[in-house]
């Protein structure tokens, strides 16, 4: 059976992760990641990994976010590509939509 969207707002700090690969993440709101665990926990795959579809500025993509037990909340990606447009810099906070849908679309 199709999940129904869920829609949701969210404000983070861009961080850099210090391993290797460098990736950049949001961590979404506590509040947030706990109300999306309740209602989602059983759509997520490996990792808690849930695929949505985000919006920041002017830019739309398909990524997934994923449920960090060390932060007690999702890790949101943000692709270099992304933050070069939407001239967003490691420190600043990034404000943005996302959709989460796990049955309508694939990464």
């Amino acid at each position: 059976m199709p999940t129904k969207p869920s829609s949701h707002s969210f404000k983070g700090q861009l961080w850099k992760y210090d391993g290797p690969a460098g990736w950049c993440f949001v961590t979404l709101p506590k509040s947030l990641s706990q109300k999306i665990r309740k209602n989602h926990h059983s759509s997520e795959e490996g990792w808690g990994r849930l695929k949505v579809l985000i919006t920041i500025g002017n830019s739309s993509w398909k990524t997934a976010i994923w449920f960090d037990t060390k932060h007690e909340a999702y890790l949101l990606p943000i692709k270099q590509v992304i933050r070069q447009k939407e001239k967003i810099a490691i420190g600043e906070f990034v404000s943005g939509k996302f959709e989460i849908e796990t049955d309508r679309f694939q990464i």
